[in-house]
């Protein structure tokens, strides 16, 4: 490929689309198998934190050295993201995607044979890099396929992550933690697959490139000037801060508070993980499809605002409560990442890949240092005190205020 773009700006990848591309609806299978892929990706990735208990115990560590291993794998990934979506931007490569999956491969391999607390930052960092390309390439093919229905697409492609993310300890219950840390190896098997699938969609994205699905979506823009964007930006970065922080407080560290506070046993301490990332799953895929009809605000405003009692009351209740909490939690706050990260999409218009990058950095950045500070409050005040007070968090939602409008209501496109 001599040159990357056209007279118009757009990568040649998408401006050499075939016509018949021009008015194709909502591409439900190339969704769909991104989806699936995403499912695949972070089944694997939650095994990390599935598996910290296990490790915690084998490897003699501290709260602070799981938070350093969650740190870096997350950094590794979020510092990546932006600058592979800046890069592919203008240099499309889409055979990233498999690439990226063979890497995670090698990491998830490296975690199974880890026999030192150095060899497990590592295998970390090899996820994690794994993972960079990942989001921002794949996030680009959902909205690629998504026929205008840019908030169903992002949330469709969102639920897959986060109903891998929920699979995960349920199988790390069910192979890991009875067959030891070597079990891990098996999870190869799943990368293997997720290669083959990445491989489907980048045949589809080399032939189908549609530029003209890009182009629909633009058209309801209302253009933001340069400091509403800078504006806006800094609004969603600590929107972004108070929900993953969040999230990382359960995510890390659910099952060390369900252990503590009520002395659950390892394995049930999963299963009530397990329902708080499913709800996470089905919340998500909630947000994306409302905030195609009433508006990306409208959905943030409530996943953070709605989530406060919720929150606030988590920290008090007994073991029952603690669970439908956690589950009504994860329904409602997560309902906002589709809508945060479309919105983003729309405000800097032409650079899906860069705002993905940004979007799913973030994400990952800000979890890792969350779950770093999170482990250190932990060793120095316990894990029920650290709950108590990320239950504040939510209420950062207020800064949706000045978050402006992006775009006007249209018309939903036909599926096929």
């Amino acid at each position: 490929m001599t040159s990357n773009t056209s007279s118009l700006g757009a990568p040649r990848e998408f401006a050499a689309a075939p016509p018949a591309t021009a008015h194709q609806g909502f591409v439900l299978r190339i969704v769909g198998a991104a989806a699936f892929a995403h499912l695949l990706n972070d089944l694997i990735q939650a095994v990390l934190p599935a598996v910290y208990p296990m490790l915690k115990s084998q490897f003699s560590l501290s709260f602070a050295q799981i938070g350093w291993i969650s740190l870096v794998y997350q950094v590794t990934a979020s510092l990546l993201q932006p600058w592979i979506g800046y890069y592919t931007d203008r240099h499309p490569k889409p055979y990233l995607l498999p690439l990226g999956m063979v890497v995670t491969l090698f990491g998830i391999g490296m975690l199974a044979l880890s026999t030192s607390y150095p060899m497990l930052l590592v295998a970390a960092s090899l996820v994690g890099v794994g993972s960079s390309t990942f989001h921002p390439e794949a996030s680009r093919v959902a909205r690629l396929a998504s026929g205008g229905r840019f908030g169903t697409a992002q949330s469709t492609f969102q639920v897959g992550g986060n109903t891998g993310s929920a699979i995960g300890p349920l199988m790390v219950a069910a192979i890991v933690v009875p067959f030891g840390q070597q079990a891990i190896a098996w999870f190869m098997l799943v990368a293997l697959l997720a290669i083959w699938v990445l491989l489907r969609i980048t045949q589809w994205r080399l032939h189908h490139a549609p530029a003209q699905v890009v182009a629909a979506g633009r058209q309801a823009l209302n253009r933001l000037s340069r400091a509403q964007v800078v504006r806006a930006l800094a609004v969603i970065c600590v929107l972004m801060f108070a929900k993953f922080v969040y999230i990382a407080a359960f995510a890390n560290y659910f099952t060390f508070y369900l252990i503590e506070r009520f002395a659950l046993p390892v394995q049930q301490s999963q299963l009530y993980l397990f329902a708080f990332l499913a709800s996470v799953a089905a919340g998500t895929f909630a947000g994306g499809p409302v905030g195609d009809r009433i508006g990306r605000k409208a959905v943030i405003w409530v996943s953070f605002l709605g989530v406060a009692p919720f929150a606030l009351l988590l920290p008090h209740a007994d073991l029952f409560w603690t669970a439908v909490l956690s589950i009504a939690i994860g329904l409602v706050m997560s309902s906002a990442f589709a809508a945060l990260v479309v919105y983003a999409q729309e405000a800097v218009p032409g650079r899906v890949g860069l705002v993905s990058g940004l979007m799913f950095g973030l994400m990952f950045g800000v979890g890792g240092l969350g779950a770093a500070g999170l482990g250190n409050l932990a060793d120095s005040h316990g894990i029920v005190w650290v709950y108590g007070l990320v239950a504040y968090l939510p209420l950062l939602g207020l800064v949706t205020a000045f978050l402006p409008e992006t775009r006007a209501r249209q018309p939903r496109p036909a599926a096929r």
